[in-house]
């Protein structure tokens, strides 16, 4: 996984580079392949603001969080995206594949 992080009014010093990686490396192992993830922290008065957007074949997935504390905000941010990319794996896998009384020639 390549993580593009930039920083809005926030210098992204190298620990929170290295949070920000180890928090995303869960996310990534949901997928074999290749995906690029884009973070921008952002603070704005007394809120600090994580945002992510996830590019993977077929489908962009975004998330954002917003916290007092930008270690809370990057936490709460791989929580969304975690339960993103899991629902996203789930709408991907095929459910009907099984043998089904509907789809069988003979009914019992």
């Amino acid at each position: 996984m390549r993580i593009d992080i930039n920083g809005h009014q926030v210098e992204v010093t190298p620990a929170l580079r290295d949070y920000v990686q180890d928090k995303l490396a869960r996310v990534a192992r949901h997928y074999d392949h290749h995906c690029e993830a884009r973070v921008i922290l952002a603070v704005d008065k007394l809120e600090h603001k994580a945002e992510a957007t996830l590019a993977t074949t077929g489908k962009t997935l975004f998330a954002d969080a917003i916290a007092s504390d930008m270690y809370a905000a990057i936490d709460l941010l791989s929580d969304k995206l975690d339960r993103l990319v899991v629902k996203q794996k789930e709408k991907m896998t095929d459910h009907h594949r099984g043998e089904s009384a509907a789809r069988s020639d003979s009914f019992g």
